[in-house]
């Protein structure tokens, strides 16, 4: 049986372009933005977090506010400019006060931008608040 035929009152030429292999393509190259993206931004936030002997295990989920040397400050991975900072606290501990916010900030930073995070985050009803350390021991 032909599939095509050029001579008049035959079948019709077929036209039309398979764009099955485009679709598999562009779904392969999704799923490898969605798997490095995140990998990409936990990288852009190194920090040295400061060694402590005395340091303990925080439980539960928190909400972690990252300041970096520079004075960067990100919310769970999120960068985050200073003047949201107390809105963005407040809706992710409201109903749940006893949440920890735990404040990873790097050796470096200035102790004004950790007074400056650790009273927003009082101010927006924060009742569990911990300073991330390394152990002495630690890396």
């Amino acid at each position: 049986m032909k599939k095509w035929s050029l001579q008049s009152g035959g079948d019709q030429i077929i036209s039309t372009i398979n764009i099955t292999p485009l679709t598999d393509v562009m779904l392969v190259l999704l799923v490898i933005f969605m798997v490095t993206t995140p990998l990409i931004m936990m990288e852009s936030f190194k920090i040295k977090l400061p060694r402590a002997v005395s340091s303990g295990v925080e439980s539960g989920e928190g909400v972690t506010i990252t300041i970096t040397s520079d004075g960067d400050i990100s919310v769970d991975g999120a960068p985050i400019s200073r003047d949201r900072l107390y809105n963005f606290i407040k809706e992710r501990i409201a109903g749940a006060p006893e949440r920890p916010i735990i404040i990873k900030a790097d050796k470096d930073a200035l102790h004004g931008a950790v007074v400056e995070v650790l009273d927003t985050a009082k101010r927006a009803g924060a009742k569990r608040l911990s300073i991330a350390t390394v152990p002495v021991g630690g890396r």
